[in-house]
């Protein structure tokens, strides 16, 4: 069942709820560069109406959840990352003009995120970074593709 957008700061962030094929490639941390990961990520509303959730790959796969809301009074969301591997993090993101960007600032290493959507709504090409030097360089983490399956 589509739940509907109850709360009017993630409005925006509608064009991302779905079902899409995520794929991985030109990642760091895998055996060989040509390696490709390829999986299934959600967009839904929670029940309430209030916040966006993205479901990365299931249990027990190797799966994320990320919480996406807005304070009513910052231009910023807020999300809110927990993995299987039992690492919590948050970021600050951005939705604007079809350009999607997350990024944190934390001690042990900074990382931003950056997906442009499609003219048609069913691609994103997005990219990692991180920077272990406080930002002042950066360096190329792994690429993703978003294909949507549905809406």
């Amino acid at each position: 069942m589509k739940r509907s957008i109850i709360n009017p700061t993630i409005k925006p962030l509608e064009i991302l709820i779905g079902d899409w094929e995520m794929e991985l490639t030109n990642a760091s941390f895998l055996p060989k560069k040509s390696d490709k990961i390829k999986g299934l990520t959600t967009f839904e509303v929670t029940e309430n109406g209030g916040f966006l959730v993205e479901r990365q790959g299931d249990i027990p796969l190797p799966w994320s959840r990320w919480v996406i809301g807005r304070d009513d009074s910052e231009q910023n969301y807020t999300v809110l990352y927990f993995d299987d591997r039992g690492v919590s993090r948050k970021y600050e993101m951005n939705f604007k003009n079809d350009v999607w960007k997350k990024w944190r600032k934390a001690t042990d290493f900074w990382q931003r995120f950056e997906g442009k959507i499609s003219k048609d709504g069913k691609t994103i090409k997005a990219y990692w970074e991180l920077s272990t030097d406080n930002g002042k360089s950066w360096k190329h983490d792994f690429d993703l593709t978003y294909t949507r399956i549905n809406y």
